[in-house]
């Protein structure tokens, strides 16, 4: 039983390994077994997917929120219709029951994309009149490049519900998944750039809390 993805990490679009770095080894809980060998982002990888997510972002930022939000739920409807696959995937991933990953993983971040793709349309600057000519108001803007640090019980979902926000309010994201759990982020990730998604907005790499740290302190 393999599960093996078409390289560790995925960074400006494209699937990217760099096999200097840490050996990650995927287990099926269920059995014990090897389901998939992966490599921990080097501190080269990680400058390489901060680097596409700044280069990405200002561009996102400044398309309307209206079409941001087409792309999520393009994005959206693909996990659906991926379901039981996705499914599969998250079962190998985590041990969960196939029963309780093909009702509930991918659908609810499936839902957190639906949801933020429908709303950011109505988040904007507030306008204050304070009579007699003078008046205030409030612009809201995106932050640049997020991270996101996955947890190893809700893989999938973590993924989404991290990245649904940040990407709807026109940010960057460079997420890394549990070393435990590190293959539906992949997916995700495949699955966002099918939907439309320009390169570099949703980056993906691998690693143990050493890498996290590089990413949270980054500058």
């Amino acid at each position: 039983m393999k599960a093996q993805p078409k390289a560790s990490h995925y960074i400006n679009g494209r699937f990217v390994d760099d096999e200097q770095g840490a050996p990650v080894e995927v287990i099926y809980p269920a059995t014990g077994e090897v389901i998939a060998r992966l490599h921990a982002a080097t501190p080269n990888i990680v400058e390489l997917a901060v680097e596409a997510a700044r280069a990405a972002q200002d561009g996102w930022a400044r398309l309307r929120p209206a079409e941001r939000g087409r792309i999520l739920r393009r994005a959206a409807d693909i996990l659906h219709a991926r379901n039981e696959e996705l499914a599969r995937l998250e079962t190998l991933d985590t041990g969960k029951p196939l029963q309780e990953t093909t009702v509930a993983d991918p659908a609810s971040a499936a839902e957190a994309l639906e949801f933020f793709g429908g709303v950011v349309a109505g988040f904007h600057g507030d306008y204050v009149d304070f009579g007699g000519g003078p008046f205030g108001y409030t612009r809201r803007e995106p932050l640049g490049v997020c991270v996101g640090i996955g947890a190893w019980n809700y893989p999938i979902q973590g993924a989404g519900w991290k990245s649904a926000p940040a990407l709807a309010m026109g940010n960057a994201m460079v997420f890394k998944p549990s070393e435990n759990t590190p293959l539906s982020a992949l997916a995700l990730a495949e699955i966002y750039t099918e939907a439309g998604l320009p390169d570099g907005l949703f980056n993906v790499v691998q690693g143990f809390g050493d890498v996290g740290a590089a990413l949270a302190s980054h500058p």
